[in-house]
């Protein structure tokens, strides 16, 4: 692969190094430990679950519903790149803000880390958005790619800094763990900001005239252009099924993601294992995507997608009934094997499914998906952990994510000529 010299493209790609570390570090591994035993100190850790579940899902819901009207207001005036600086530093800001926020007061914390999170989500879609605008369109896969990869490898760098500051603080002049996850997240606000800069200053959206739109007519316009484009995904019916299928299983899947290091810590594990679970599963990701891939090229994606839904049921229970921490790594590991897998298997499998005329509509709406698909999982985590009191049995209910959506998944069929009609 031919790698691009432009400066657009990689000031473009810098962006998601930056803004990673925000996932991987925050949202993902140290908000969870300290939401749990500095913010919600006192509480019960079903309580806390709670919680963390309900912030969780009320981000992705509020991008969820807002952005097809950002969307109208961005293309209408030719903002993208204003509204992803501004996103990501709304997003900056409060995971800065969470350094302030004292013991117990669980309330400020959820309300900085639902604004931090809507902001990474927001940036990403007006990011992703930009490709267009840093690339042309047959340059557009190898591109993506660079985004990706420096994404990830954005954020593996940074946890693993992170990870460091967490376990040695005494290495970095810091008293103890506590100080360490201050200081991570005012680092994360920086890293986030830096490496947004690249994009403010060398990528330049094409000038045309700005049409000045109030915020009624940019809703109005948003639900229309939604609308339009539900209208035509619903005239492909195994498009369709298929996306329905996408949300579902990868709604437990991101869910994964979020709420496990919480969960691991309601059933006692040290800080230490989780911090070195999730660094192993960042770093066993790479690779076995890779592997991932090459399986669904030789049995078919969707086999390939089955047999990583199969590894996460097998997640789920075994995660219910787990007692000691090197269990946790067990299975730190094998969602390190399929996480990547299903992701990247799910987007080659649609891609046979689309109509190639309305590619890049379609793909669209998929990256909107994706990108909000963690609003039912972490919801019922957090639900059926508080009223049941069991956060064992709250990890089981993400079972049902994975199998309605593997039931969905296997009525959609490519081997059928699928025409809107």
């Amino acid at each position: 692969m031919q790698l691009p010299k432009s400066r657009k493209v990689w000031s473009w790609a810098l962006y998601y190094w930056g803004n990673h570390a925000f996932a991987t570090s925050v949202m993902t591994l140290f908000f969870p430990i300290f939401f749990k035993s500095y913010w919600s100190h006192g509480s019960d850790v079903t309580v806390s679950t709670f919680r963390l579940g309900i912030a969780n899902s009320v981000a992705s819901l509020i991008v969820a519903l807002s952005a097809p009207v950002l969307g109208a207001i961005a293309d209408r005036g030719n903002r993208k790149k204003q509204f992803l600086i501004f996103f990501a530093f709304l997003g900056a800001v409060m995971v800065f803000a969470l350094r302030f926020v004292a013991k117990g007061d669980w309330q400020w914390a959820v309300l900085f880390y639902v604004l931090a999170s809507v902001g990474y989500f927001w940036g990403n879609v007006f990011g992703d958005s930009m490709i267009m605008t840093v690339t042309e369109n047959r340059r557009f896969d190898v591109t993506s790619a660079i985004g990706y990869s420096l994404g990830y490898l954005g954020g593996g760098v940074f946890l693993v800094l992170g990870v460091f500051m967490s376990l040695k603080p005494h290495w970095f002049g810091l008293p103890d763990a506590a100080a360490a996850v201050r200081w991570i997240l005012v680092l994360t606000a920086i890293w986030w900001v830096v490496f947004s800069l690249p994009l403010l200053f060398f990528v330049h959206e094409p000038r045309r005239p700005s049409q000045p739109v109030s915020l009624l007519a940019a809703t109005r316009q948003g639900f229309i252009q939604f609308v339009a484009t539900f209208r035509h995904v619903r005239a492909y019916k195994q498009v369709f099924m298929f996306l329905i299928a996408y949300w579902v299983y990868i709604d437990g899947v991101n869910t994964v993601i979020q709420m496990a290091v919480d969960y691991g810590k309601a059933i006692g594990f040290s800080n230490t294992d989780l911090i070195l679970a999730v660094l192993m599963v960042q770093f066993i990701g790479v690779p076995a995507a890779l592997l991932f891939g090459r399986l669904g090229e030789r049995i078919g994606p969707k086999l390939a997608i089955f047999i990583g839904l199969a590894v996460y049921v097998f997640i789920t229970v075994f995660a219910a009934f787990m007692q000691h921490s090197w269990q946790f790594f067990v299975l730190a590991g094998l969602v390190g094997l399929v996480q990547g897998g299903v992701q990247l298997l799910s987007r080659s499998y649609y891609a046979r499914l689309v109509p190639h005329e309305r590619a890049g509509e379609f793909f669209g709406f998929y990256n909107m998906l994706g990108e909000f698909a963690a609003i039912i999982g972490p919801f019922m985590i957090g639900f059926v952990s508080y009223t049941t009191g069991s956060p064992r049995l709250s990890i089981l209910s993400v079972i049902l994510l994975f199998a309605v959506g593997a039931v969905l998944l296997a009525r959609v069929d490519t081997r059928r000529q699928d025409t809107a009609g």
